[in-house]
């Protein structure tokens, strides 16, 4: 069973702004866990297309209400991340914040995951949830005691397993579509790529860029990276200075609110393309990357492999060839997207959100 920790670093926190205006989600459930005694949200942002699905975040916030905004940023980010990639679901995401100073044993992990489940199931299907940062398959497992509505199960009971190789997939395939449309080829020897967070879609994702012959710089919060940084024969630098060095594609495969406007300023980079949900510190650094000529492949577009999978893999009949190319097909739909901002004169984000916002708006 994986066990999980709150962070020990303070930096570590996940802190986000509430919105000052009325959230458009169509449900918000804020709990306490009767057997952790931890706070669960589950936020359901839209179900028009279909049950809402999104992961389960067990991770350290300063106040509950930190918590809460992420619930709700993070559910309006599944929407447009399912839309845009064709698929019949909605939007969600659950959420259990972990106090400062609180570790998370065996037996409170297993409590919390509980917990979740309950409170999954109480929104009589409304949403399904499935693995995300901080938690595994094995804990969905547990998920699964107390309800159906839980995706991405170990292999050995019957379920999917954890999506981090589609993800990657789907990354590379995006990556692949930026070199092609920045510099007229994607192959992807000798290029640079600065890859920041080394974790299970970064760790793929830097392995297969590698593999194909390129140049990496690398960096990750755990020191015990560097391992990974040798291995590849990857140049190793400080989580605070990755953005500063200059290289083809910087590749965010860590937490969210990277690109600050300050980040973008320090950028010296043709693209930026990663793994990392919500990218942008605000809506208007999308912006600041189109005036400084940085193309963003949107990370709602880019990171959707997993979800892909979830949904497809899990259904019956799955083919595996179909899904590999429904994967690979993530490129073709941020080629899509790069062509639809320039011929609009928009930002990528934009252009994004134009393509989801049609699939939905079709849903009516």
């Amino acid at each position: 069973m994986t066990i999980m920790h709150a962070p020990a670093n303070p930096a570590a926190e996940v802190t986000a702004a509430l919105p000052t205006e009325a959230p458009e989600h169509e449900r918000v459930l804020i709990t306490r866990g009767p057997r952790s005694g931890l706070t669960i949200i589950v936020a359901v942002h839209s179900t028009r297309l279909g049950q809402a699905l999104g992961g389960a975040r067990v991770w350290r916030y300063g106040h509950w209400t930190d918590a809460l905004a992420d619930a709700l940023r993070l559910s309006q980010a599944m929407t447009m991340k399912n839309a845009a990639a064709g698929l019949a679901r909605g939007g969600g995401k659950s959420v259990i914040a972990i106090p400062a100073g609180v570790s998370l044993d065996e037996r409170a992990t297993r409590d919390a995951m509980l917990d979740l489940g309950d409170a999954v199931e109480s929104l009589g299907g409304a949403y399904m949830t499935a693995e995300d940062v901080g938690t595994s398959a094995e804990l969905m497992a547990i998920v699964h005691e107390r309800t159906e509505h839980v995706c991405g199960l170990p292999a050995e009971q019957g379920g999917v397993g954890e999506p981090a190789d589609a993800t990657a997939a789907g990354v590379y395939a995006s990556i692949l579509a930026t070199l092609g449309y920045v510099f007229g080829s994607s192959d992807v020897a000798g290029r640079h790529f600065v890859v920041a967070g080394l974790g299970q879609v970064g760790g793929r994702l830097a392995r297969s860029l590698a593999a194909a012959g390129a140049r990496l710089t690398v960096t990750d919060v755990a020191g015990a990276k560097r391992a990974l940084a040798d291995e590849l024969r990857a140049t190793w630098v400080e989580p605070g200075e990755a953005h500063l060095v200059e290289a083809d594609v910087f590749v965010p495969c860590g937490l969210g609110g990277v690109l600050t406007h300050e980040v973008v300023d320090a950028l010296r980079v043709r693209a930026v393309v990663g793994a990392a949900n919500n990218q942008l510190a605000s809506r208007d650094v999308a912006g600041h990357l189109t005036e400084r000529g940085i193309v963003w492949a949107p990370d709602f577009v880019v990171n959707a492999g997993g979800v892909i999978y979830l949904d497809v893999a899990s259904a019956p009949g799955a083919d595996q060839a179909a899904l590999d190319e429904r994967i690979a097909g993530i490129g073709d739909t941020v080629a899509s997207v790069l062509r639809s901002a320039e011929e609009h004169g928009t930002t990528t984000l934009a252009a994004a959100e134009r393509l989801a916002r049609e699939r939905l708006d079709a849903a009516r």
